[in-house]
């Protein structure tokens, strides 16, 4: 092996990235060594003041917005209008560019979410019948045939295990999925004859490449924060504590691998960790220019709370099962100091991750008309890999000191400390924006977006999207 083959192997355990075979790919070790490298020390000299603009009529945006694999996507709960435009179409193998007027995503007057994938030429759309039955019909995003490998032309929602006799209602829905897996999850009011409605909740898991039905069901009635894939086979459902499972076998009741306990009695906003960036078996072959794909097992899961606290967590601890038994509750204690990094906010932020970066935009000042609303933002970008201190060059803040925050439980009658010390190299933008224009940011492997509010042009509401390329 020579030095320059070391180097890179080196650096790409640093990045917590890992090698593609690319046989179609004729640069020299060294050259991809440089580039991997110059790529890294990029993201510490971002400049929000060059990018593109996008523009969107305002219809267009919903609080349902999502960019993934190079595409701008969204669904509108309210109307039931739904739109994927191109906005990277490098990313991609093929750009989608289509829209769903009200009436046309299932047979129903309203489906009930929608979830969309570039990557796979795939919508799923969740309806529910008028008996409360839940499907999720599954197409192609270049036209309204079923989907050309999916095993029919929907999946079929399992009943509520061991209820019956009961009557229930559907709160709330939300669709997730990752390469072969799609997951629903309901939020449901169940009640029995003579008896006040509970509420309750179901997550079910598909393969829907294989199989419309599946036994692979949770429910609880503890309140479900969120869940979302770990990768092509886990499972991280966050309820009062944080637990994963195994979802190999969608004809078993997911297996149980760890249980984690949270740090706080917290209510869980959401869950992001997004995977457009890990190489998907439908990909493999279609993707000539990879080299390089972010590490499943080595990336960042953002957690953020009601409390305006946001938790960042390596996603190492949730692959380590060495002497763990799947029973055994692990205290915050052994699991949460090192591998975490907590940031208390005054009022709600804007974040995003991609892989071992984290792009937040912290709240500065108090609006004057609207005090629950900070006046600014100021974007922060943080490299959590441990080579950002090599990459960044000078550039940036080194953050290995730990830092503790004073959390309340129990309506303020138990206050607590949490110190985490989870390393990282922060820099920070001179770009300051206003509160009330800021709607959402992202980032992915390339470029940062921010969704800003409307605007005004030709007398027509308008919004932006900047695309800044890093």
């Amino acid at each position: 092996m020579s030095s320059s083959e070391l180097q890179y192997i080196v650096e790409l355990s640093g990045q917590q990235l890992l090698l593609v075979q690319n046989t179609e790919d004729d640069t020299t070790i060294s050259e991809r060594l440089r580039l991997l490298r110059d790529r890294a020390h990029a993201w510490f000299k971002f400049d929000l003041r060059s990018f593109k603009t996008i523009s969107f009529p305002v219809e267009m945006c919903d609080e349902r917005n999502v960019i993934i694999d190079g595409h701008f996507s969204l669904w509108d709960r309210n109307t039931d209008l739904a739109w994927i435009i191109p906005i990277v179409p490098k990313r991609s193998q093929q750009a989608f560019e289509r829209e769903w007027s009200p009436g046309t995503l299932c047979p129903m007057r309203y489906s009930d979410d929608v979830f969309m994938d570039p990557a796979q030429n795939l919508i799923a759309v969740a309806y529910l019948a008028h008996d409360e039955i839940a499907y999720i019909d599954l197409r192609a995003l270049d036209g309204d045939s079923v989907h050309p490998q999916a095993a029919g032309p929907s999946l079929i929602l399992s009943g509520l295990p061991g209820h019956d006799g009961s009557r229930f209602a559907t709160t709330r829905t939300e669709l997730k999925g990752f390469g072969r897996h799609i997951a629903l999850r309901r939020s449901l009011l169940v009640s029995h004859v003579e008896t006040w409605a509970s509420e309750m909740w179901q997550l079910q898991i598909w393969d829907w490449q294989h199989s419309t039905t599946s036994n692979s069901v949770l429910s609880g009635t503890a309140r479900l924060g969120d869940f979302c894939f770990l990768g092509g086979n886990r499972l991280l459902v966050v309820t009062i504590d944080l637990k994963i499972y195994s979802i190999e076998d969608i004809f078993q009741t997911p297996q149980l691998l760890m249980c984690l306990e949270s740090p706080e009695r917290w209510l869980v906003k959401k869950c992001l960790l997004p995977m457009d960036d890990i190489e998907r078996p439908k990909t493999q072959t279609q993707n000539k220019k990879s080299i390089h794909i972010s590490d499943p097992k080595h990336r960042l899961l953002c957690v953020t709370t009601d409390a305006n606290r946001v938790y960042i967590i390596s996603t190492k601890i949730f692959f380590d099962l060495d002497g763990m038994t799947a029973a055994t509750l692990i205290p915050w204690i052994v699991w949460g100091q090192s591998n975490t990094r907590i940031f208390q906010h005054p009022s709600e932020c804007k974040i995003h991750v991609s892989g071992n970066r984290v792009l937040q935009a912290f709240p500065v000042g108090m609006h004057t008309r609207f005090p629950e609303f900070p006046k600014e933002y100021i974007l922060h970008m943080m490299d959590f890999s441990p080579l950002a201190v090599t990459n960044r060059r000078g550039l940036g803040r080194v953050v290995k000191e730990p830092s503790t925050t004073d959390v309340t439980e129990y309506y303020g009658l138990h206050r607590r400390s949490l110190t985490t010390s989870l390393p990282y190299v922060e820099v920070v933008s001179d770009r300051r924006m206003q509160a009330i224009d800021l709607e959402d940011i992202w980032l992915d492997k390339d470029n940062i977006y921010m969704l800003n509010n409307v605007d005004s042009i030709n007398d027509e509401n308008f919004r932006r999207l900047e695309v800044i390329d890093v």
